[in-house]
């Protein structure tokens, strides 16, 4: 039996800017590490790209000014409430100077106690103690403020949000409520900035009278003065590039993904998976922050990475079915179940990893190339589609 399982490499790369061959340089960087860390390519081994490279790469930028003219054309009467944006210099500050630029009047409707990926406000004690119902409750700033007081900060940024989102122009007027309909008893014209729950929020917006709903999805959808775009996500999944711009979602990601599994067919004779991976799916276990603020964890991957995981739970076997066995006997044994199993388990699999391949090794991938300055944009796996039998 291999003594080693599932091993995951962080692969350098070079700067990447706006015009350059993306596909080219992840080969190029990949066959580099394989040469230097004197190891094999293998069939099924998966290389994830973080999007951020890739959107690099595709020069995918807007400015404020641009985000202003998309909102001014989609809300032309001056008046937006946008709802439930989340709490994040890098993911929605600059969103919010455009948005603010492109409006004469804007209400900010927050969630409470946190934001939709867990962003803290203040905490369920102090909504307790207030008395406050956050499931029927509307409040104002003033009273947000009378209750909760003016030293509200987050718990690893230190910022208070409310205020840094009202600095952000004399005509933001700042609510609080977790019913998105709510907000239209301030405007009939909203902007859903909730990212997993969108389409649920536009849903209630237009079932209940509001006159004009789009999301954040719906904004630079389409290029407006030049600017980049995603025809699929709009603004989700931006970040913070400049204090004037920022950097969208990656576009045309399946082109990209076969490209670069093509040249690495072309170079090596090997059927390698490629996936582009955002932000994983886990959450920190003290700030309670759910990491996933891209609208997916993969926006594109080859054919070979969809689908779910099926595997049988070895515990369970073996405190089960092969108990009475000797540890020769269990070993065959377990071998055999893993060969002879069926290709749907959901009886035997217990909830075993019930996500998606795009989920778990896309979180993978964010794990090990981290945010800041690593610099291995680039992931390598292999023997992810091992197992015990192998």
């Amino acid at each position: 039996m291999r003594a080693v399982g599932t091993v995951a490499h962080g692969i350098r790369a070079p700067l990447i800017k706006s015009g350059d061959d993306i596909a080219q340089i992840v080969v190029d960087s990949v066959l580099l590490a394989a040469k230097e860390g004197c190891f094999e390519l293998k069939n099924r081994d998966v290389i994830g790209v973080t999007e951020a490279v890739v959107a690099r790469a595709q020069g995918n930028y807007a400015s404020c000014d641009q985000i202003a003219a998309d909102i001014r054309s989609k809300f032309p009467d001056g008046t937006l409430a946008i709802t439930f944006p989340i709490l994040s210099r890098n993911r929605f500050s600059t969103l919010l100077k455009g948005i603010a630029s492109g409006c004469d009047k804007l209400y900010i409707m927050l969630s409470y106690p946190s934001d939709e990926v867990g962003n803290e406000l203040i905490s369920w004690g102090m909504l307790d103690h207030a008395g406050i119902n956050p499931y029927t409750d509307l409040l104002t700033e003033q009273l947000y403020r009378e209750k909760f007081g003016n030293t509200i900060t987050h718990v690893f940024t230190n910022m208070d949000y409310v205020q840094f989102y009202k600095s952000f122009g004399d005509h933001i007027e700042i609510l609080f409520a977790n019913d998105v309909r709510r907000v239209l008893q301030y405007s009939k014209n909203v902007l859903c900035c909730d990212i997993h729950t969108r389409f649920r929020s536009k849903r209630l917006l237009k079932e209940s009278g509001a006159r004009t709903v789009y999301g954040l999805d719906d904004i630079l959808s389409s290029p407006v003065g030049g600017s980049g775009y995603n025809a699929q996500y709009g603004l989700l999944g931006s970040n913070k590039a400049t204090d004037d711009s920022v950097k969208l979602f990656p576009r045309d990601g399946e082109v990209v993904v076969s490209k670069i599994a093509q040249k690495l067919r072309d170079d090596t004779g090997k059927q390698i998976e490629v996936m582009i991976y955002g932000d994983g799916a886990f959450k920190d276990p003290v700030g309670q922050i759910w990491e996933l603020a891209d609208p997916v964890v993969s926006p594109a991957f080859t054919p070979g990475l969809a689908g779910t995981p099926n595997e049988l739970k070895l515990k369970f076997l073996l405190d089960n079915d092969f108990a009475d066995k000797s540890e020769e006997e269990a070993k065959e044994a377990v071998e055999a179940a893993i060969k002879s199993k069926t290709a749907n388990l959901e009886d035997k699999s217990l909830g075993t990893t019930p996500r998606r391949y795009s989920d778990l090794i896309g979180s993978l991938c964010d794990l090990i190339s981290g945010s800041g300055d690593k610099g291995t944009p680039i992931v390598l796996v292999q023997g992810y589609f091992d197992n015990y039998a192998s």
